[in-house]
């Protein structure tokens, strides 16, 4: 056919379909610079041709010419800005790594064709997550704000308060002798243990025991389901801690954010652990006054270049609370509630292994069980020891099922000793 199509040509030289049926057939055959040269001839005899120009933009790229061929998609797009047009240009910016603008024409494909997908864009474009940052609002950032609780309004937890108390609250009542030794303020502390045991609840009561401004950021604020945004989430976050010291930035599930490189194979994933580490290092900038508290309940996740020195160089074990501890939550947690004269030590005791979120799931359930009481006569009705007692063998520890987990990387993952509170806490000698 093409031979046939080439001798008709010779009886009529500018003949505008003619050619441009040559130029398809001599594309699907791989013949890419011959079909060039006759789609540049017909855009000579008719530089209005749309069609011509799209395939001579889609024969430039087959022969990795991305450069011309956007020159020619963005005339086309500017008069007419069809599907086929954007989604040509969106590869063209891809193979010239050109993200950024590759990302808006996806977005603008997206919000022109409600059905549109197309896996190359996601692949290259997106990670794995659907949702939006959420903590930026019309306003500016909604996420800086001052607590109103601090180390009075959490029970028990004393080891922890102390060592805090020691990298964190001294620093900053004595700046002066720090400068003077030439040591910075701030740092970085890891909060491990079960869920459930005040991990998030010991960040916010150190800036507000500290009276620092305090950022809250879990892991969804961070992530962005296109590339490179998530990094920009990342450094607006430190900029925004660096422009309002003293603050403390507060990242839970922080192992799913700087989890081991060698476990991702998206480079995407590392690159946001890399921006993170850089962040910390304040590379670019002064982190001093900054203190980066992260909470996990998988430390052994963690890419180990967060335990350097300079980065997370603390890292605590936040345990179930003891049987003082556990007296003192439900004291916190019954207050200004109808109750009776509360045996809080003997709580303590039948709540083993209980985390303050299982303590407080008790005190809530005996609280709907008065509440169906005091419908009969709109009396609230006073909560007892025994109310509570009874709720509390119904319920399974939470903590069970980490311990079970988190013994075998304490008995075999622990050449440096970081679990060793672990093993003291389940009593196991090593």
């Amino acid at each position: 056919m093409l031979e046939s199509l080439l001798e008709a040509l010779q009886f009529s030289p500018n003949n505008i379909p003619l050619k441009l049926q040559i130029a398809k057939l001599y594309m699907q055959q791989g013949s890419y610079a011959e079909a060039e040269q006759q789609l540049i001839e017909i855009i000579d005899l008719d530089g209005t041709y749309i069609e011509a120009k799209y395939e001579l933009a889609t024969c430039f790229y087959k022969q990795q010419k991305s450069t011309a061929a956007e020159v020619l998609l963005e005339e086309i797009i500017k008069i007419r800005p069809e599907l086929k047009y954007l989604e040509l240009l969106c590869y063209c910016q891809i193979s010239q790594e050109n993200y950024s603008d590759a990302q808006e024409t996806y977005k603008e494909l997206l919000e022109q064709y409600d059905d549109y997908e197309n896996e190359d864009f996601d692949n290259a474009l997106k990670v794995n997550t659907t949702r939006e940052p959420d903590f930026i609002d019309e306003d500016g950032l909604s996420f800086l704000k001052k607590p109103t609780i601090n180390f009075a309004s959490i029970g028990g937890m004393d080891d922890i308060k102390k060592e805090i108390d020691l990298k964190i609250i001294k620093p900053l009542e004595h700046k002066d002798l720090y400068k003077a030794y030439g040591k910075k303020i701030g740092g970085g502390i890891l909060l491990y243990g079960p869920p459930g045991c005040g991990k998030t609840h010991i960040a916010r009561a150190t800036a507000g025991e500290i009276n620092a401004n305090f950022i809250s950021v879990g892991i969804n604020d961070i992530l962005d389901m296109w590339i490179g945004s998530s990094e920009k989430n990342l450094h607006e976050i430190f900029e925004t801690a660096r422009e309002n010291t003293p603050c403390v930035i507060f990242i839970d599930e922080i192992d799913a954010l700087g989890a081991n490189r060698n476990d991702i194979n998206k480079t995407s994933g590392r690159s946001v652990i890399n921006q993170f580490l850089a962040e910390l290092d304040g590379i670019d900038a002064d982190n001093d006054g900054i203190l980066i508290l992260g909470a996990t309940n998988a430390p052994w996740h963690l890419d180990p270049a967060f335990r350097r020195p300079g980065r997370f160089d603390r890292i605590i074990f936040v345990s179930p609370p003891d049987v003082t501890a556990k007296a003192a939550i439900f004291q916190i947690h019954l207050k200004d509630k109808p109750t009776e004269t509360i045996d809080y030590m003997a709580l303590a005791k039948a709540a083993k292994e209980f985390s303050g979120a299982d303590i407080q799931a008790a005190i809530d359930m005996a609280i709907e069980s008065k509440l169906e009481d005091s419908f009969k006569d709109g009396i609230p009705k006073p909560l007892r020891t025994k109310d509570i007692l009874k709720v509390i063998k119904k319920i399974k520890p939470s903590t069970k099922e980490w311990f079970i987990s988190s013994k075998n990387y304490a008995l075999y993952a622990n050449d440096s000793g970081l679990y060793d509170d672990i093993l003291a806490y389940l009593k196991i000698k090593k």
